[in-house]
């Protein structure tokens, strides 16, 4: 599902479900910084039990980063990760569990998606070399230098696949990180820490699910606990709904746009503007800056989406006008899940009537309202699908097919033809007035001594040397300088012989370079330095012109509206008879029999592609080998007599780690395979070598850019791949064939932690027996010591606690004192998912109103496209006309969001709601004057630790029992909480109104601004300032967005939730602590974004003892 798209659209029509998370920073004393104790309360006002890690959202970043110089080793990516790792850590702290999750081999359904990312991402790294190689040559003819390219292990993004040696390094670096924490980390102590690799199958956020599922309605699980998932991709959302547990949030960074980060043309540095520059100077990262632009980076900021807010929103949103049955929110729910699924998702193409921009969220939810007492129900039952219904739904949505094509196509015309215009426009020039153009063009001489800004500019019209030195004075200064030039230029040219590092022609540049500043007056000395440091800005200005045109080449060549020969759209969707022409072009159709036949065929496989989605998100793979065998999918309107099909799976079992590699990898990636593997893909002479095209069809399909464009590549024949596999397998060494296995998940505690017991007596008990008998023995987990969770315990091969854990990272130090144990950990047994809350929950008190909810948009297809004039817009309901932004507050508030303005179009392109204009975007918040207030990011870093790798071996799966096994959860809660009642302008939508303490101040620990705040207060206790009195500005919060740390000197009850004449909730217990620990008062709890949730602005290897193992099986 489309990330931007799909989190954009929610966050703009319910916008209280998003909540900026405050963050509390590293204090510094002497220089030295002290890292934040999170076994202290979080400043979010919120306790999380369980913290869940998607952990490919976070490789992903680390190993190619768009924000900071990108990493050439493996070390420096694990360095990074650490760092990203504390830092959410530090603004969650869970209480319970900490969840690693890596995705592992995937089902047979993803895998299409992968194979075709991977070999794009070949495809366009290729292209990308090409063109940048053809840029140097021209630079060089120019005589422009440039740093030399660098080496770098990272240099192939697809070795985030299972099975590589990448992947298998990791998982050791991460039990490293995991012992450095335990160890020593306060926070950490008394939580387990859960680590999935790579060699265990599944997708890591649906492992996570997994755990969570399986982990409800049995014997010690608190139905309160509070759980937190971090990760990038929209279908979390999806997936925490479908677990059906209320206290569940999702933890995402709102994601910087690539080059429009905030820097300073001062300094050059990124992070700040030109206004908060410090004047330091940019720290060059290699000889020529060559490693990256800088180092220092700003910190992005975070958000919670809070799926209790989003229920309430649901709630009001789904109420159904005279239903034919009484209505069951829960079932509500299950059936918005699925109606998303046509708007996107990783399993199945996209259907080409539906696109989430063009607000095909809206009718689905709209024709779902319509038609719910026409279906005579809902949609789903948990994880099954009524078809009857179902089909009558979609061809509901299927009738306004017509519409839909014409307008975008329309639009497409439009926006193509303004495009042409404007590129014309640009090539003629016509945009700069002839008679100004020349004229308005003045020279500026280009200073030749200091580079500070403060340095005078000598006056283009200065003589060098005073008028009145007599003509000898200045021949005999000639005479001095030409000498001084010459030893110059013997000093370099000796400097460059002995280096070594440069070429004859770079040594002569900076002869020359000396030869004429010293002619111009400075001494030898001064000249050197002033060439040097002139080749270094020179060669660094270069770099950076050389990235910017590649840049922009490699954008323009994959817009079709640059191409002098377009791809014809022969489908002309819109047109009389676009249905056949569809199934002619894109599926190779002839006759009108041969159409119905495959129209059918891909009806029926894209219905089992519904099914096999629904059966993942509810109770996870039905079928490891099924897979939708199209590029396309069908239309809406052609999914009919969907009841006659009958759907059954075979649930089969994932792939080895090397088979999904020969699945997904392109030949260009084999050098991560063993070198037999490697044969099969580039042997001409290979049985299977046309899986592996070089060269492949990219179907526009009516997009505009080539990423968004089918890769028509061929679908693996798995009997033909596994065949030829199993020839090469046995030449596996030892060390790949445990790469190429199946394991289990790895359970860390710290020796202290109550669960330690029970993994000493397993070692005692059965740490003698051989290892294949040690794998079979497992102890369930007694919910009590636990701390409510359950499953099983085995043995992993080796020490559970060795005395000392080997670094595998370069600069981080061996831990020598080791007191952190190892065990296998197993889920429950599968049982079946119930879909509603589970007995005993505290629904959390109700903060989204009827009111809360904007009005019904109009559908897509029936916007006439007529806008307010400019001097009549309107804000957003409930906000305040008041000051309005600068002009460069808005630029920035429009660049930020990528906002891109279709003059064809209704709204803009991707564009939120219209700031409140009395709003700080900083800030999010009210301000009399609109400022914004500074944020100081600067990421956390722990310091390193005197003691810091042994292998602990985990057993590899001997079998597979069932669909949750391969899937991998909750834990009791110990603070129970209550969201902060709403404010004065949320309730009112008169003014924002901010936390006070009743003492002038605002309740944050780090704020050193204090501001009286006078309100009046109406017969409800609800408070307003008076006519007169501005808002309080916002205290300079550690929050991203100006929240404030909440003070802990209040109690807090229980949730209520009035649900109105429906009652789907559980009642609300005023009294009920169920021993959650201490209280917070309504004042401390996070606070929404009401009305716009959019508006911020060396080849190294580690010792083979190091990390714990498991036992192996396939």
């Amino acid at each position: 599902m489309g990330v931007p798209a799909f989190y954009r659209w929610l966050a703009e029509k319910y916008p209280m479900v998003v909540v900026d998370v405050v963050e509390e920073e590293p204090v510094e004393i002497e220089g030295v910084k002290v890292p934040v104790d999170t076994s202290k309360p979080n400043p979010n006002g919120l306790e999380f039990d369980n913290l869940y890690l998607d952990m490919n959202g976070i490789i992903h970043p680390c190993f190619h980063p768009d924000d900071r110089p990108a990493p050439t080793t493996f070390d420096e990516v694990f360095q990074c990760m650490f760092d990203y790792i504390d830092r959410l850590f530090v603004m969650v702290r869970p209480r319970k569990l900490l969840y690693m999750a890596i995705d592992g081999v995937a089902p047979r359904a993803k895998m299409n998606q992968q194979r075709s990312r991977r070999f794009r991402a070949a495809k366009d790294a290729a292209d990308a070399a090409a063109e940048e190689e053809r840029l140097r040559q021209e630079f060089e003819k120019e005589g422009r230098k440039l740093p030399p390219k660098q080496e770098s292990q990272v240099f192939d993004s697809n070795v985030i696949t299972p099975g590589t040696e990448f992947m298998d390094v990791l998982s050791v670096a991460l039990q490293y990180y995991i012992h450095l924490r335990l160890n020593y980390d306060p926070g950490w102590k008394q939580i387990k820490v859960m680590l999935s690799d790579a060699n265990v199958p599944g997708e890591g956020e649906h492992k996570i699910m997994s755990y969570i599922r399986l982990q409800r309605n049995l014997p010690g699980y608190n139905p309160n606990t509070r759980h937190c998932l971090y990760g990038l991709d929209a279908d979390l959302i999806m997936l925490a709904l479908a677990t059906h547990e209320v206290h569940f949030s999702i933890l995402r960074e709102i994601v910087f746009t690539p080059g429009q980060q905030d820097k300073c043309f001062l300094c050059g540095r990124m992070g700040h503007l030109a206004a908060d520059c410090q004047g330091t100077a940019k720290r060059k990262a290699g000889e020529f800056d060559e490693k990256g632009e800088d180092v220092s980076i700003a910190k992005k900021p975070y958000q919670f989406l809070n799926i209790w807010t989003l229920r309430e929103y649901l709630e009001y949103e789904f109420r159904i006008p005279n239903p034919p049955i009484e209505i069951d929110f829960e079932r509500i729910v299950d059936d918005f899940i699925f109606i998303c699924f046509f708007v996107g998702n990783d399993f199945l193409p996209h259907m080409p009537t539906l696109e989430i921009r063009e607000g095909a969220i809206n009718l689905l939810m709209a024709v779902y309202k319509k038609e719910f007492r026409a279906m005579g129900g809902y949609l789903t039952d948990s994880s099954k699908l009524n078809m009857g219904r179902v089909e009558h739904f979609i061809q509901s949505v299927g009738s306004f097919e017509d519409k839909i094509f014409q307008k975008r196509a329309r639009l497409h015309q439009r926006q193509a033809e303004r495009i042409k215009r404007e590129k014309a426009q640009a090539k003629r020039g016509d945009d700069i007035d002839p008679q100004v153009r020349n004229n308005h063009i003045v020279p500026v001489a280009r200073y030749r001594g200091s580079r500070l800004a403060s340095g005078a500019l000598p006056s283009p019209y200065q003589q060098n040397g005073s008028s009145y030195r007599s003509e000898s004075m200045i021949s005999t200064r000639k005479d001095n300088q030409v000498g001084q030039a010459t030893t110059a230029m013997s000093v370099l040219d000796i400097k460059a012989n002995q280096s070594g590092t440069h070429d004859s022609r770079e040594s002569n540049f900076r002869a020359k370079k000396v030869a004429r500043l010293s002619s111009e007056g400075a001494t030898i000395g001064a000249a050197i330095v002033e060439a040097e440091n002139s080749l270094e800005v020179e060669v660094r200005e270069n770099k950076d012109n050389l990235k910017a045109k590649l840049k922009e080449l490699l954008r323009e060549k994959s817009d079709l509206f640059n191409s002098e020969n377009p791809e014809e759209d022969k489908v002309k969707l819109g047109q009389p008879g676009w249905k056949d022409r569809y199934y002619e072009e894109k599926f190779g159709a002839r006759t009108p029999e041969e159409i119905e036949t495959i129209r059918r065929d891909v009806v029926l496989k894209y219905t089992e592609g519904l099914c096999w989605v629904m059966h993942y998100y509810y109770e996870g793979v039905c079928s490891w080998q099924w897979f939708y065998p199209y590029h396309y999918a069908p239309f809406a309107s052609d999914l009919k007599d969907l009841a006659q099909f009958k759907i059954d799976f075979v649930l089969g079992s994932p792939f080895k780690p090397f088979d999904q590699l020969m699945g997904v990898f392109p030949a260009a990636s084999s050098h991560a395979l063993p070198i037999h593997y490697r044969r099969l893909m580039s042997d001409p002479n290979s049985p299977i070598i046309d899986f592996y095209p070089t060269d492949f069809e990219v179907d526009m399909n009516g997009k505009r850019f080539s990423w968004q464009g089918v890769a028509k590549l061929p679908f693996i024949d798995e009997a033909r791949l596994l065949l030829e596999i199993g020839k090469v397998e046995h030449t596996l060494t030892d060390e790949e064939a445990r790469r190429n296995s199946v394991m289990f998940d790895m359970l860390f505690i710290n020796g202290s932690h109550p669960l330690s017991p029970y993994i000493y007596s397993l070692v005692s008990n059965y740490g003698q027996l051989p290892e294949k008998e040690r794998v079979e023995v497992k102890e369930k987990l007694d919910p009590a010591a636990s701390g409510g969770m359950n499953g099983y315990i085995s043995l992993c091969n080796g020490d559970p606690c060795p005395p000392v854990f080997r670094s595998p990272v370069k600069g981080l130090e061996d831990i020598m004192d080791n007191r952190v144990i190892c065990s296998i950990y197993k889920l429950p047994d599968p049982h079946k998912h119930i879909t509603r809350p589970p007995p005993g929950v505290i629904f959390p008190k109700k903060t989204v109103s009827s009111s809360d909810l904007k009005p019904p948009p109009v559908l897509w297809h029936e916007d006439n496209g007529r806008r307010l004039p400019e001097n009549e817009r309107q804000n957003p309901p409930g906000t305040l006309s008041g000051r309005q932004l600068g002009e460069a507050a808005h630029r920035l508030v429009i660049n930020s969001l990528q906002v891109g303005f279709d003059r064809n179009d209704s709204v803009p392109r991707n564009a939120p709601p219209l700031l409140p204009y009395n709003m700080a975007v900083a800030n999010g918040i009210a301000h009399p004057n609109g400022q914004l207030y500074p944020v100081d990011h600067r990421s956390q870093q722990w310091p390193e630790h005197p003691h810091a790798h042994s292998q602990f071996y985990r057993p590899r799966d001997q079998s597979y029992n069932g669909p949750n096994q391969w899937n991998s959860s909750s834990v009791p809660v110990h603070h129970h909480y209550e969201r902060s009642a709403p404010s004065t302008y949320e309730r009112d939508h008169h003014h924002h109104h901010h936390s006070h303490n009743g003492r002038g101040s605002y309740p944050n620990s780090r704020s050193r601004v204090s501001v009286q705040s006078y309100h009046h207060q109406d017969g409800s206790g609800r408070s307003y300032p008076p006519a007169n009195q501005p808002v309080a500005p916002p205290p300079v919060a550690r929050g991203p967005y100006g929240q404030t740390a909440p003070s802990y000197n209040g109690g807090y009850g229980g949730y209520h939730q009035s649900f109105g004449p429906q009652q789907w909730g559980q009642p609300y217990n005023n009294n009920s602590n169920n021993g959650r620990g201490p209280q917070f008062s309504q004042s401390h709890q996070q606070s929404t974004n009401r009305y716009n949730a959019l508006d911020r602005g060396s080849n190294r290897r580690p010792p083979p003892q190091s990390g714990h193992g498991r036992y192996q099986g396939r």
